[in-house]
């Protein structure tokens, strides 16, 4: 039986299979005491009560029973270590890009001008101010695919940008800027050229003059539904703006364009022991190459990466930057502490069935996939990065919320990792799905664009797995689909709103 260590101070490995009770651990000269489920943890030296348990090279907790050499050692058995003091973190301007020059450093996409970021795709995006449009939005949609974009070949799609936000909220609020923000920057999202479209009823608390500028509100861009002539004027007033736009956006064409005009995200879900081991390092060796090239990338997920903050200040290049994140998190910190929480609510039963026995495991993981490059800045939620390079974009970690708020900052693609499985995408911009596993590959076949279980059983590394990442994200960003976006695989956008609903 093949178990991994990651690092030389650490006590216990992972099972690559489960394991089952007397087998022998390759190169290790231990026998198991116990059955092992895959991705669970095992002790390779006596530990007592109170003793640190070692993985990554970082204490993931403390023991709460004595374990002998070869015992399963799972979340029942130890306590969370204090989470690192904010007060502590100092800028360490570290960070280091690979040394491998990659062939290519072009891609093809839809230009949108100096200082943007390039669109991926060309697709029409329509967004609403409030969830009231719901209804109409998706009919007229509906009608649009059918009936209008055939005549456009140039056009991808089109995208009703569908919100539970708008109305019935303390709209003044002060975190209410958050959704405010989202909804404002996903209606000029890069992968709509340009072209506003939005739909609203006419008396929402989130008026058209809080989401788009003096200049843009007008009958070329807005539509008022309390301003039509009933259910069949709302779709033809819709259908014609639709109309208008689509002509403007099927003159667009693909042109070669520099690293530095893509913004590529990544976050990760359903994980499991293996997520740091094989999918994150390969997604964060990439995200390396791409910031090395020019490019704009992100991760995010802040309950997620608190337990490794430290790591994260370490890689900051200015004060300025650490007190950004200072700032972000310590804001989470206050926002769990008022819902009566704190970051070990974020790990679910699927996490803990993969062997990940807490979130400060599930945090070491997780920060892999940022990589090893400097981290230019820190963003609040949805907010628009101005540096090239790796930037951190706090968002809550549910796969549901980062993506969206993510794509609200302005990315252009996302790579998403997985153990567990999960069929999330959005529609909005190509998703690429990789898996940590061979099992969870061949039972999900369809759906995944790389399987990076190669390194977990030794016939890969996550450099010669993160290289084909990086080729297939300016391959899907120059127009390849991504399995999900082939499949049609998309989930509602789930605005970041910790704003009260009044």
């Amino acid at each position: 039986m093949r178990a991994i260590k990651i690092n030389k101070k650490d006590n216990v490995a992972v099972v690559i299979k489960e394991a089952k009770k007397g087998e022998e651990l390759e190169g290790m000269d231990i026998t198991l005491r116990s059955d092992v489920p895959q991705g669970h943890k095992v002790a390779l030296s006596p530990l007592k009560k109170g003793d640190a348990v070692v993985r990554y090279g970082v204490v993931l907790g403390y023991l709460t029973e004595d374990v002998e050499k070869g015992d399963w050692i799972n979340e029942k058995m130890l306590t969370l270590p204090p989470s690192p003091e904010l007060s502590d973190l100092v800028f360490g301007g570290d960070g280091e890009y690979p040394a491998l020059q990659p062939e290519r450093t072009t891609w093809m996409g839809y230009d949108n001008g100096e200082g943007k970021y390039a669109g991926t795709r060309n697709i029409l995006g329509i967004t609403t101010t409030v969830q009231c449009c719901a209804g109409v939005l998706r009919a007229a949609t509906e009608r649009i695919r059918r009936e209008l974009l055939p005549k456009y070949k140039n056009v991808d799609d089109v995208s009703a940008l569908i919100h539970p936000y708008g109305c019935g909220v303390a709209i003044d609020a002060p975190d209410a800027f958050i959704p405010i923000r989202c909804v404002k920057n996903l209606a000029h999202h890069p992968n709509f050229g340009g072209e506003i479209m939005v739909v609203s009823l006419g008396c929402e608390k989130l008026s058209v003059d809080r989401i788009l500028e003096p200049e843009e509100i007008n009958d070329e861009n807005v539509v008022v539904l309390q301003e039509c002539d009933g259910y069949s004027g709302m779709i033809d007033s819709i259908m014609a703006m639709a109309e208008k736009k689509l002509e403007k956006l099927n003159q667009r064409k693909r042109t070669e364009l520099p690293l530095s005009k893509l913004f590529v995200g990544t976050q990760c879900g359903g994980s499991d022991a293996f997520s740091g081991i094989s999918a994150n390092p390969s997604i964060g060796f990439a995200f390396d190459l791409l910031a090395k090239g020019g490019a704009t990338t992100a991760f995010s997920e802040v309950t997620e990466v608190r337990d490794a903050v430290e790591m994260i200040a370490k890689r900051c290049q200015d004060k300025e930057t650490v007190d950004k994140l200072i700032k972000e998190i310590g804001w989470y910190d206050n926002y769990l502490k008022k819902g009566g929480v704190d970051r070990s609510a974020n790990t679910t039963p699927g996490n803990k069935k993969g062997g990940l026995s807490n979130i400060k495991e599930k945090s070491m993981g997780s920060i892999a996939k940022s990589g090893n490059s400097p981290i230019v800045d820190v963003l609040g939620p949805a907010e628009i990065p101005t540096k090239s390079g790796m930037n951190f974009i706090a968002t809550p970690a549910s796969d549901i919320v980062c993506g969206p708020t993510q794509l609200a900052s302005g990315i252009t693609l996302q790579v998403f990792s997985t153990g567990r499985g999960t069929p999330y995408s959005l529609k909005e911009i190509p998703i690429i799905k990789l898996c940590t596993r061979h099992e969870i590959r061949e039972k999900w076949n369809d759906i995944f664009d790389i399987d990076t279980g190669d390194i977990i059983t030794g016939e890969g590394t996550f450099e010669e797995v993160g290289l084909q990442v990086y080729n297939l994200i300016l391959d899907c960003a120059s127009g390849k689909k991504s399995r999900a976006e082939a499949l049609g695989i998309y989930n509602d956008l789930i605005i970041d709103n910790p704003a009260p609903i009044t």
